[in-house]
């Protein structure tokens, strides 16, 4: 089974829709989105969920009124100043609570409250989901605004992609991959068979590439490069190729600007499926090209 992750140095690159296109065209495969900062592959895909669970990770302090003496410490503690004075409602005592909001699950005020009045619970922080779709089984994810640990939500994500394939007897599990270079792409990318970094012929998407391709070659993951809407800079585009040839990384195709990739995801289709051929037939064209690389991958 091989796992190939598609991810960008930045947002706005067309990652997504290329990712959309590829499922349209991988056999027998399971996908993963994991852009669970942002999911949004399920806008082309029309997900039919089949399981959901929740995510749960990290922790927040609650103070417990009814047990609290209100000495303070724990205020005095919190570098956050996520805990502030409150009145107990049965008898008007001052007692201290937690904004949930501004509060780091550091421990610290649990840690050393003298009467054991914080408790500090695991927190819900979104959900993720295993669904059908016209091109095979998707795994995703939804954050929730504000939550933290996405790189471990990423983590869990994949598993159950890997695990549903295995399950399933599938060769393959294409990964919509988060932009940048933080912990939700490393937790992304350790471990992938292939990865392919979508990129646009600006300055900030050649910047943003070679990061991304530093990154690829610490995890020895063998990396190709697409550069979306090349039309924009033909100059440009050659030397983000050369750079990624320089960098060890493989150039497997060009795909033009068309508003017809706009107007097909009004529609909540893919390109391959809505056209026009021109440009469907260069999206094939990567796929096929990197499908061509990947073989030759152990």
């Amino acid at each position: 089974m091989k796992e190939l992750v598609v991810i960008s140095g930045k947002g706005g690159t067309g990652k997504t829709s290329l990712t959309a296109s590829f499922a349209a065209l991988a056999p027998n495969a399971v996908l993963a989105d994991c852009d669970v900062d942002a999911a949004d592959l399920h806008l082309l895909l029309a997900p039919d969920v089949r399981r959901r669970a929740e995510f749960r990770s990290g922790h927040a302090a609650v103070v417990r009124a009814e047990a609290c003496v209100g000495c303070g410490r724990c205020a005095a503690l919190c570098r956050y100043e996520a805990i502030a004075p409150a009145t107990r409602p049965d008898d008007g005592a001052r007692v201290f609570a937690v904004d949930a909001g501004s509060c780091e699950g550091c421990g610290v005020c649990v840690w050393n409250c003298p009467v054991r009045a914080i408790d500090f619970p695991e927190q819900a922080c979104g959900e993720w989901f295993v669904s059908a779709t016209r091109f095979g089984p998707l795994v995703h994810a939804r954050l929730a605004p504000g939550a933290e640990n996405s790189g471990k939500l990423v983590s869990l994500v994949r598993e159950q992609a890997r695990g549903l394939a295995q399950e399933e007897k599938r060769d393959l599990v294409v990964v919509d991959g988060p932009p940048g270079t933080g912990c939700p792409v490393i937790a992304a990318l350790t471990g992938a068979t292939g990865v392919l970094i979508v990129t646009e012929p600006t300055v900030s998407g050649a910047h943003d590439l070679a990061r991304v391709l530093e990154l690829a070659s610490h995890f020895k993951i063998p990396a190709a490069v697409c550069v979306n809407k090349w039309d924009l800079n033909p100059e440009q585009t050659d030397g983000i190729e050369a750079a990624a040839r320089t960098a060890g990384a493989m150039p497997v195709g060009r795909v033009r600007y068309d508003q017809a990739a706009t107007a097909a995801q009004r529609l909540g289709q893919t390109i391959v499926e809505a056209g026009p051929e021109s440009l469907a037939g260069e999206i094939r064209a990567v796929w096929n090209n990197w499908m061509n690389l990947m073989r030759e991958t152990p």
